[in-house]
């Protein structure tokens, strides 16, 4: 909805807004952009009454707003709506789909598009470090989208990704996740088939086959399917990859030909198979080998995906975003390799409507492993879980130790920092994982380690 915001307001439109919490990094984004956001939801925000409300989908029908919407017969549209009617237009519409590496791979797939000359539009759910902003009003024919499957909004139950109407759609995997949208795992696979039917026959569905359930649906796809992967037979794929101060290296393949060598700050398996996806894209469009090993190099990333956010006495402070046990185990995996030798402390903070609930309970025991030392905090707003499906961050902890892995249950947010700051020592790697803001933690941490460094 911020990166929406901004490329409106880039339109020339005069944009507000409403959230209950807004916190870095999008709150400093719309505080640069100069997009006034009001604080909680009231009645009286839509006061003047503006021409045109953009609905998000955590609104709710009860929401004071969306009554006062209703009393006022404001037009609305929602996100995925609003994107397609006034940014998307007649782009041509990358969209980038999956339970996992969606933000990491739209980002690069929209550099390496920058960096071919092409001046891509692109809507991006966090902040490319390239670009500084995940929305970009481009003026070249294509255009990148991250495509969730969320559902749109209170009055449109359907995932966002059926609106953008994709000409070439990134598959990068399909597995159980939004325990509070679907019901269980094929009514999560009816909305991944319903985006491969609506791929035109001259469109293109680019499938990583590392996946099953992706390998599966793309069998039905009606358009040209190019496959990429590190285990499987793929199209596209890699070799002799390796890590050397602190770069990784590979060999690109295109049907068991070498076609380049690539250098790029990422790291960890599932970031290599994000590059290999947009390899593909890149080879399917026509772009050349030198612009996408200049663009591997050079991408930056994207904040909160295994970002550095500080270094204080031989201490380094990561921050991501993952949060479902599949990607919480890859990252540390990931993590584990680059920062081989050092301790690693990973701290996770349960906070998606998946994870507050216990559906997945018994995969996040399995998903630590690699970490020396393991925090978890009790997760918020869990009264909003019915009780008979709340997740235990306690019992978490519990199977943790049982297993033989050192871990912590902490009340707050405040234990949780005190002790970190306290008990972290020169070498050790400590992993911050959340899909929310976390009361700041990462920084907060940062700063308490630099303030004992000073006082000595």
């Amino acid at each position: 909805m911020a990166s929406l915001a901004g490329l409106l307001s880039e339109l020339g439109f005069t944009v507000t807004g409403s959230d209950r919490n807004v916190y870095p990094p999008m709150s400093t984004f719309l505080d640069d952009l100069g997009i006034p956001v009001f604080r909680d939801y009231r009645a009286e925000n839509l006061a003047p009454g503006p021409d045109l409300v953009v609905v998000g989908n955590v609104i709710t029908r009860e929401n004071p707003e969306a009554v006062e919407l209703a009393r006022l017969g404001i037009p609305y549209l929602s996100f995925p709506q609003a994107l397609a009617r006034f940014v998307l237009g007649k782009t041509k519409a990358v969209v980038v789909c999956g339970t996992h590496g969606k933000t990491t791979t739209a980002s690069l797939a929209a550099w390496v598009l920058a960096e071919a000359g092409l001046d891509p539009t692109c809507m991006i759910g966090g902040i490319p470090l390239n670009f500084g902003s995940g929305c970009r009003l481009g003026s070249g024919k294509y255009s990148v989208v991250e495509g969730d499957e969320y559902d749109t909004a209170f009055f449109d139950k359907g995932p966002k990704f059926l609106h953008y109407r994709p000409d070439i759609a990134i598959l990068t995997s399909v597995e159980f996740d939004h325990a509070d949208i679907y019901r269980d795992m094929e009514h999560l696979r009816g909305s991944f088939r319903k985006l491969i039917d609506i791929i035109p026959s001259n469109g293109l569905l680019i499938a990583n086959f590392d996946d099953p359930e992706v390998r599966a649906l793309a069998w039905s796809a009606g358009c040209p399917v190019v496959t990429y992967g590190l285990s499987s037979p793929g199209s596209v794929t890699a070799s002799e990859i390796s890590e050397e101060d602190g770069f990784t290296r590979l060999q690109l393949l295109k049907d068991g030909r070498v076609v380049t060598g690539l250098v790029t700050p990422l790291y960890g398996t599932h970031n290599i198979s994000n590059l290999l996806a947009v390899a593909a894209l890149a080879a399917s469009i026509g772009l050349s080998a030198e612009t996408l090993s200049r663009a591997a190099l050079t991408f930056r990333g994207v904040r909160r995906r295994l970002e550095v956010v500080g270094e204080v006495s031989g201490i380094t402070v990561l921050d991501d975003f993952a949060h479902h046990p599949t990607a919480v185990k890859a990252t540390i995996r990931a993590v584990r390799a680059r920062y081989a030798g050092r301790r690693l402390l990973a701290v996770f903070e349960a906070r998606s409507n998946s994870s507050r609930r216990d559906v997945f309970q018994r995969a996040y025991s399995e998903a630590f492993g690699g970490a020396e030392m393991v925090y978890i905090p009790e997760p918020p707003l869990m009264e909003k879980i019915p009780p008979s499906e709340r997740f235990s961050a306690f019992r978490l902890v519990e199977d943790l130790r049982a297993g033989g892995r050192d871990a912590a249950h902490f009340r707050t947010t405040e234990e949780l920092l005190e002790t970190l700051a306290l008990s972290a020592r020169h070498g050790d790697v400590i992993l911050v994982m959340s899909n929310g803001a976390f009361d700041n933690l990462p920084r907060r941490l940062v700063d308490a380690l630099s303030g004992m460094i000073n006082a000595g």
